[in-house]
């Protein structure tokens, strides 16, 4: 629980940060929960995302790796797409990617490319980081001869890059 309360205490910090006012690719990371509706396989996911500035409407290309706690490893591309629902504050994102899985110790998920659809909603705050929340599926497609998919619920907390990199 320690490591839970760490990292809370680290994303909160970092909301009182200044951000440039310019900067509009984000660093994501997450925490949460792997296969937490079938729940046979589950495991504690973390991960990290960089979200490029949006390129048209919107949509942000995005690129990522997670990990689980059973040692399951996700890498992946894709994109979402930022949707303003009130005064720039809060934002729906619905995002789909495609990657690589390999499943260490954790769930089989039936082949090496999955792709992952999404949806969460974050919390803009005045000096442009976000905290939210997200449920994503990974799925493949039925490339496999199985394919029984995982739901993952996450929070995550993003920073615009700029305030990390120093533009």
């Amino acid at each position: 629980m320690r490591l839970y309360q760490s990292l809370a205490a680290a994303l909160l910090a970092t909301a009182a940060l200044p951000a440039d006012a310019l900067a509009t690719d984000y660093v994501t990371g997450y925490v949460g929960w792997f296969d937490f509706i079938d729940d046979e396989d589950d495991a504690t996911e973390f991960g990290v995302e960089y979200r490029f500035s949006p390129v048209e409407y919107g949509l942000r290309p995005m690129i990522g790796i997670n990990t689980n706690t059973d040692g399951s490893v996700y890498g992946y591309g894709g994109l979402s797409w930022d949707v303003a629902l009130i005064d720039n504050q809060l934002y729906l994102i619905p995002n789909f990617a495609a990657g690589g899985y390999s499943q260490g110790s954790g769930k089989d998920l039936g082949h090496g490319l999955e792709f992952r659809s999404g949806i969460e909603v974050n919390y803009q705050f005045p000096n442009t980081h976000r905290v939210g929340v997200a449920v994503n599926h990974i799925s493949n497609a039925s490339l496999g001869d199985k394919n029984p998919g995982a739901e993952t619920l996450l929070i995550n907390y993003s920073v615009p890059a700029g305030t990390l990199f120093g533009r």
